[in-house]
């Protein structure tokens, strides 16, 4: 037998336990009041230990704390997303297609969305119809004309050196700011803006006597989104869990000296197990506490964080009372069962032991019946799930969370024995690889342990990737525009179809815009003395514009001059009638039938037939086409007028200026970019939280690793400072504790590359998607976890100096 380290060891990793049996027990008391009064002595230990104790509870509170602090943080997120969803709800100003007649208690409403420099900014524009108008939430009352209600976010930015631009489009009076009843969030970017009879003569406009509406029920995800859900929820979590057993088990080393000591005085060993459960549970209380604490100064700090577009008020960072409960409830007692376990493979002896130079293999076969079962769960849902066919619910959505998490759950029992079985055949090289290799094979355990949480959450990260590449596929569309052709596209309803020219002038002259195409379009019908008894008039489009937008919008071979006119071929859906020679009448009721009172016009006889063609919106236009002096546009009775307009791409602010532009000429214009594909909301909505929760699962896993290494650093005290006194350089020390940590990082990231890709293709299968894996964002993962490495080196430097002092040798 010989010792491992530079003094006693405490505890004998024994098969099973060969002591004595200890002789019956004499305490009158029941077996739970002795249960309790052992652990509610290593309660005291924990505390009254000296600084030695009192060191490993801090370093177990603070590892428990952060784990403890995200699981508080997750317990919310459905609190958070109800909240955010009602007040959407309550001050939601869509009428869903429901005319309202207006009165005294109505108000008139515009959309005035727009955007700025990427942020999207919700506007409505509202207009009271008599002295009793409904009020949206966090407002006391409706702002007039050229007045504003602004969010905070909103009020601040326009306040803001960057918001020039945007002042100039939201040049209205700040006369309230919206109070939190009416936002979703704190980060939102919204106003009410008063309007005249002016501003709605050009948009669409309808009426609402309330605000909010219930909140409509939403179709169920599609299986792949529900899918990526699940195993998000499953890959953000798992590793804290991870994390909080590992930080109970600090300290192992002196513990077992604290036990020995116990015996000695007569414990047994049914009782010293009992006393070093109760100092772990000690540890975990406090942690919770420490959780708590941080939860606390996250919450009162959330405000002002916002990541990915997410932002939340302190007020809904709550989390759910039965999810609390069981976090409460469930930290102790993991730390009780971890401790529990770890000690029946060990032998405590009142004198203090010495371990077995050759310790027992760590075994393989048990190891992989966790992911074993996880397989089993997930292989028979191999091409049937859908996420909500018959027979699936709840059940199907546990058995999907709970094989990920036997998946995930065995690759990190995995580990353990990959380390040891990896460091046992290492040998040679420089001293700094030496001194790390000797310590791995020594306690690989510890490292790998050390290093499970970012092996789970890199296999799990590698899963959700392949999943998340899938959803991308699936939920990301062909829109069918052509940037290259426009970069912007604006339109407005307007009541004079003069607006055209005054739009193709206007647009000309903004910054940064290069080339502008206007035109004015509306649907106009056959003449009622033309339609037969009995049926349905004809329809079709006019299109009036100058010649180089008319070739951007139709097939235009050989000249264009004014006055020309052009038709599409007559036949289909839409083109059903017009033609040369045709009359049609520009005027139709509300419901597009002609009148009794029509306004004729027929299209010359010279009029070209051209083919179609899609206009940069991708949209195949069609119709009777007329520059303006074969049609004079102000004949025309509700058209929409549109300019497509191209860019200078050396002007950043290019689309800003256009924007404001849009809004001068009319407040509900619609402007926005071209792109040639679009994303599914949901799935936009699932990748920032996405992100947004890896985020602080990476922060979490960076901060256990350097909680660890420094636990490690403290137990090794006397070790580095005698390899110091001997003459070991301190460089030497300091590579070797990088060798220490990037080793099993190493083993870790590869069994989860492995892991990752395998739990990925089998979930894949399982909404009959092809299996693909992406190498770039896996190798970028990898990059993260030695980033990591090397992050947690640097930030152990300054306490590894610190324990290499000649005084460290020092002992009582």
């Amino acid at each position: 037998m010989t010792s491992t380290d530079t003094e006693p060891d405490t505890g004998i990793r024994a098969e099973r336990d060969t002591a004595a049996p200890p002789p019956p027990a004499t305490d009158s008391r029941s077996a739970p009041a002795r249960w309790a009064a052992d652990l509610l002595m290593g309660v005291r230990f924990a505390f009254t230990g000296g600084r030695e104790g009192w060191i490993r509870a801090v370093l177990t509170a603070v590892g428990v704390g952060l784990g403890a602090a995200l699981l508080l943080a997750a317990a919310s997120v459905p609190e958070i997303m109800a909240n955010r969803d009602d007040r959407g709800a309550e001050r939601s100003a869509s009428n869903f297609g429901q005319e309202v007649t207006p009165g005294p208690g109505t108000v008139e409403i515009g959309q005035a969305d727009t955007e700025y420099r990427g942020d999207g900014i919700n506007g409505i524009l509202v207009r009271a119809d008599g002295d009793e108008p409904p009020v949206p939430p966090g407002l006391s009352e409706l702002p007039g004309p050229g007045e504003m209600a602004v969010s905070p976010a909103l009020r601040e930015l326009l306040a803001s050196p960057d918001g020039k631009l945007l002042r100039e489009r939201l040049d209205h009076r700040i006369t309230e700011t919206i109070g939190q009843a009416g936002l979703v969030g704190p980060s939102e970017l919204i106003y009410y803006a008063g309007a005249t009879e002016e501003d709605f003569a050009s948009g669409h406009t309808y009426h609402l006597d309330r605000f909010g509406n219930s909140p409509i029920e939403s179709e169920p995800l599609p299986a792949e989104l529900l899918l990526l859900v699940i195993i998000i929820c499953v890959v953000l979590l798992l590793p804290v869990m991870i994390f909080i057993g590992t930080a109970v088990r600090f300290g192992g080393e002196r513990r077992d000296r604290r036990l020995a000591a116990l015996r000695l005085v007569g414990a047994d060993g049914r009782m010293v197990r009992r006393i070093a459960a109760g100092e772990a549970m000690a540890g975990a209380l406090l942690g919770l506490a420490v959780g708590g604490l941080l939860f606390l100064l996250v919450r009162a700090s959330i405000e002002s964080v916002e990541l990915f577009d997410i932002s939340t008020f302190s007020s809904d960072l709550r989390p759910s009372p039965l999810l609390a409960t069981l976090i409460v409830l469930a930290v102790p007692a993991s730390a009780v069962v971890v401790t529990l376990l770890v000690l029946r493979g060990v032998v405590i002896e009142p004198l203090g032991v010495v371990r077995s130079a050759v310790p027992r293999r760590r075994r393989l076969w048990w190891r992989l019946l966790l992911p074993g079962l996880g397989l089993a769960l997930l292989l028979p849902m191999v091409g049937g799930w859908t996420g909500d066919g018959p027979g699936s619910g709840d059940g199907e959505t546990y058995q999907v969370a709970l094989g990920t998490v036997l998946v995930l759950t065995g690759v990190a029992g995995l580990l353990p024995w990959l380390v040891e079985s990896v460091v046992n055949r290492l040998s040679g090289g420089p001293v700094p690889w030496q001194l790390a290799v000797r310590r791995l094979q020594l306690s690989s355990g510890t490292a790998a342990r050390a290093v499970s949480g970012i092996t789970v959450a890199v296999a799990g990260a590698v899963a959700i990737q392949m999943l998340f590449a899938s959803a991308e596929a699936q939920n990301t569309t062909e829109t069918g525009q052509d940037p290259g052709r426009a970069q912007m596209h604006v339109s407005v309803s307007a009541r004079d179809g003069g607006l055209a020219r005054e739009f193709t002038e206007r647009f000309g002259a903004t910054e940064g815009v290069t080339g502008v195409a206007g035109y004015v379009q509306e649907y106009v019908t056959e003449p009622k003395a033309d339609v037969g008894k009995g049926e349905e008039p004809g329809y079709t489009r006019l299109t009036v514009a100058d010649c180089a937008a008319l070739r951007e919008l139709i097939a235009i071979s050989g000249r264009c001059e004014d006055g020309d006119t052009f038709v599409t071929p007559v036949g289909g859906e839409y083109q059903q009638f017009a033609g040369p020679g045709t009359t049609i009448d520009l005027r139709s009721d509300e419901d597009g039938e002609p009148t009794d009172d029509p306004v004729l016009w027929t299209v010359p006889e010279t009029a070209r037939t051209v083919q179609l063609r899609e206009d940069a919106m991708g949209v195949q236009q069609f119709g009777v086409f007329a520059t303006p002096a074969a049609l004079d546009a102000g004949k025309l009775q509700d058209p929409e007028v549109v300019a497509e307009l191209r860019l200078d791409p050396r002007e950043p602010d290019a689309a800003e200026h256009v924007r404001n532009t849009a809004a001068e000429l009319a407040p509900l214009a619609d402007a926005y970019a071209l792109h040639s594909t679009q994303q599914g909301e949901r799935f936009t909505a699932i990748s920032r939280a996405l992100f947004a929760g890896a985020t602080a699962t990476l922060l979490l896993i960076g901060a256990s690793m350097v909680v660890s290494t420094l636990e490690q650093l403290r137990e090794r005290r006397r070790l580095l400072s005698v390899l110091v006194a001997f003459g070991t350089r301190r460089r030497t020390l300091a590579w070797s504790v990088l060798w220490q940590t990037a080793v099993p990082v190493a083993l870790g990231l590869a069994l989860a590359a492995v892991g990752g890709v395998g739990l990925g293709a089998v979930l894949l299968k399982m909404v009959d998607t092809p299996v693909s894996v992406d190498w770039a964002s896996l190798g970028l993962m990898t990059g993260v976890g030695a980033g990591l490495v090397l992050l947690v080196t640097l930030l152990s430097l300054p306490p590894l100096w610190r324990m290499m002092r000649p005084d460290g040798l020092r002992t009582e």
